[in-house]
């Protein structure tokens, strides 16, 4: 490829040569790197041609975070200064009024010596492109510059969302709103809250006052703050989802109107995993429908966006297998089992969505030959049910493997695609129906003093998996480029880092020294998948305020010591590193034990400490063994190994992430022949 005037290019699909060590997360579709760099000084100056009022907010939000990020005044003008480097922004079109999920997102972004040029066909491309100039600004030996680059990028999938749970514990706005930030940065574009369930209804109805009132706890959001939410998303490229969760998972609905109930109906609303009279809506009551119709119609209003989410998923049969009026109704009406009583509810339910101008959206439980084709699907339970409602003719998109939850690495996340497995195997036309994936923030054990630090830095991964081509898999890159993130998160005001430091801070308290503690947090990770339903009665009320709650779903600390000890075999200045970390947790508990039963919030953790001791003494042996060349037998092996497995046992709901690395070593010694 010839570029006139440039000594050196590489074109890249994916992070490699030269382009890697750009700090760009998602990876954009194409680049080409350059010899040189645009310096930007403080008289930045700006052109505008085209696009809506968005263009225009999204320029003053990048001067203002871009200063903010290098504390240099771009967002302000001083009198007598030169014109610095130019931007210029040309957008061709206005957009649509309410963001679609079939809008045009490319943009082309060029960095050369004469400036900066952004193009793009719809403000979309404009706001995306600019959060990837954001990106590559970066400090030089003569102050901050950009590389010389021509990007040509555009999303693999249309759609790359996330879920907040809003209804177990509440969120306030400002909580959601400055994750929306966190999503503009990696170019999300679908946000999906989850606003009613067993724990609570949290929109202002207005036309069914009792939602409000009864079903809601006193916790809610004013359908004004709705609309500055939205607004906000909107601004940002991000469209906003509605789920009202039915007919299971239905509680407040039927604490407002009890009459609704299959069976029984709760007094209250659920607080705890002991709560177990959970009824789902009576489907066969024409009542049921009359109030879905009122309040869906209420906020189909309310929220602009094409889709409305109606749930549909873990509907307990039971309640309707115990209904005697419910059985007669089936067996008059000639619905077989519970799975055709769901669908002809969903059925009823589509209708009112439709009539109201939406397109029905609902959990993969939902699917049925009888539901309406523009409905979509939301598959949680694998890729088999995905690749089946794409096969069916569904739009549809995965949740399975990005439930953020569960507590999985950022690796684990970056893995699941949701062309691959079963959907690897559709044809074109099949695969065309999967338009994307969502993550999940479920958030029984999330409040909002902990809500960024489990959603982020992790959902960089998989927002990356979404929008960057099937080939950009490099784990280690990825990693890179996520720390990078994280860190220019921070400087936008999520608080996934200083979150967890506070409330580390309130377990030490005053009479704990830091380094003591922190050695043991940076060491842990949370039980995974549902262990900690195993553990602890899920409730409300509990407060989440323990070291569990506190460090982040993964490690980077481990992740950094595991891959020390896969070179440790073969490389002295990596073992040496190793004795020193491996000492310092053999010392730790003896000076952190006396302070362990002084506070309520750090009882538990002694089995943690004592272990990690365990691990930094059997660590040390190992790096004696390799270093000494001496052949152990496998008998003496085997219970090396026994004492590190011993040591992985969780306590506190938590684990230590940290006892591969021990065990990668003892493998590594020399054995007898």
């Amino acid at each position: 490829m010839k570029v006139c005037g440039i000594a050196f290019c590489l074109l890249i699909a994916g992070p490699a040569g030269n382009a890697a060590d750009l700090n760009l997360m998602p990876w954009p579709s194409a680049a080409i790197v350059q010899d040189g760099f645009l310096t930007v000084d403080h008289a930045l100056r700006i052109e505008v041609t085209g696009g809506d009022d968005r263009v225009r907010r999204a320029v003053a939000r990048f001067l203002k975070n871009l200063s903010t990020e290098t504390g240099v005044p771009y967002d302000r003008r001083f009198d007598g200064t030169p014109d610095g480097a130019t931007l210029s922004i040309r957008c061709t079109g206005v957009g649509r009024r309410v963001q679609a999920v079939d809008e045009d997102e490319s943009y082309h972004l060029s960095v050369s010596g004469t400036g900066v040029e952004l193009t793009a066909a719809n403000p979309l491309g404009i706001l995306h492109g600019l959060e990837t100039l954001l990106q590559l600004v970066e400090p030089g030996p003569h102050g901050w510059r950009i590389p010389y680059v021509r990007i040509d990028d555009a999303p693999r999938f249309a759609w790359r969302g996330m879920m907040i749970d809003v209804s177990r514990h509440f969120m306030p706005l400002q909580a959601i709103e400055r994750n929306v930030d966190g999503m503009a940065e990696v170019k999300l574009n679908v946000l999906h809250l989850h606003l009613s369930d067993d724990e609570g209804f949290r929109v202002e109805s207005r036309r069914c006052p009792k939602l409000t009132g009864a079903a809601s706890g006193g916790l809610f959001y004013t359908q004004s703050q709705i609309r500055e939410l939205i607004a906000y998303a909107r601004n940002r490229g991000i469209r906003v989802v509605p789920e009202f969760d039915v007919p299971g998972h239905a509680v407040s609905w039927i604490v407002a109107y009890p009459r609704l109930a299959s069976g029984t109906a709760p007094a209250r609303l659920v607080q705890s995993q002991h709560d177990d009279l959970r009824p789902p809506l009576n489907p066969t009551q024409d009542s049921t429908y009359k109030l879905l119709e009122t309040a869906f119609g209420e906020m189909a209003k309310l929220f602009p966006d094409a889709y409305f989410h109606i749930g549909g998923d873990e509907v307990d049969g039971k309640y309707w297998d115990h209904d005697p009026e419910i059985q007669r109704w089936m067996r008059s009406h000639g619905i077989k089992d519970n799975h055709a009583l769901q669908t002809y509810f969903t059925r009823r339910v589509e209708k009112i969505v439709h009539k109201d101008g939406k397109i029905m959206e609902g959990w993969d439980e939902i699917l049925d030959s009888d539901l309406p084709k523009q409905s979509l699907i939301q598959s949680w339970r694998g890729a088999d049910s995905l690749a089946s409602a794409a096969q069916s003719g569904y739009k549809t998109i995965l949740s399975a493997g990005y439930y953020l939850d569960l507590m999985h690495s950022a690796s684990y996340h970056y893995a699941v695609d949701p062309l691959a497995g079963k959907s690897a195997a559709l044809s074109p036309a099949e695969k065309a129906n999967i338009l994307g994936g969502e993550a999940a923030q479920w958030t029984e054990y999330v409040t909002p003093e902990n809500l960024d630090n489990r959603i982020w830095p992790r959902m960089g991964a998989i927002a990356e998996r979404l929008w960057s081509a099937e080939g950009v898999t490099d784990v280690d890159s990825m990693y890179r480029r996520l720390s990078v993130l994280s860190r220019s998160l921070a400087w936008r005001g999520l608080e996934h880092e200083t979150g967890s430091r506070m409330m580390l801070g309130r377990i030490e308290g005053d009479d704990l020294p830091a380094p003591l503690l922190e050695t043991l947090a940076m060491a842990v990770e949370p039980v995974k998948e549902y262990d900690r339903e195993q553990t602890q009665v899920y409730d409300v009320t509990a407060p989440l305020n323990r070291l569990v709650d506190s460090v982040p779903p993964e490690s980077d600390y481990s992740r950094s010591i595991n891959a020390l000890a896969a070179r440790a075999a073969h490389d002295a200045s990596v073992r040496l590193e190793l004795r020193r970390q491996f000492s310092q947790w053999r010392d730790n508990d003896a000076r952190l034990e006396p302070y362990l039963a002084a506070s309520h919030l750090r009882l538990g953790l002694a089995p943690l400490s004592q272990d990690l001791s365990k691990l930094g003494v059997l660590g040390l042996a190992a790096l004696d063994a390799i270093e000494a060349g001496k052949p152990i037998s496998v008998d003496s092996r085997n219970e090396q190994l026994a004492l590190v497995q011993a040591t992985a046992a969780h306590h506190a709901e938590l684990l230590l992430a940290v006892t591969p690395s021990v065990r990668v070593l003892i493998e590594a010694e020399p054995g007898t022949q």
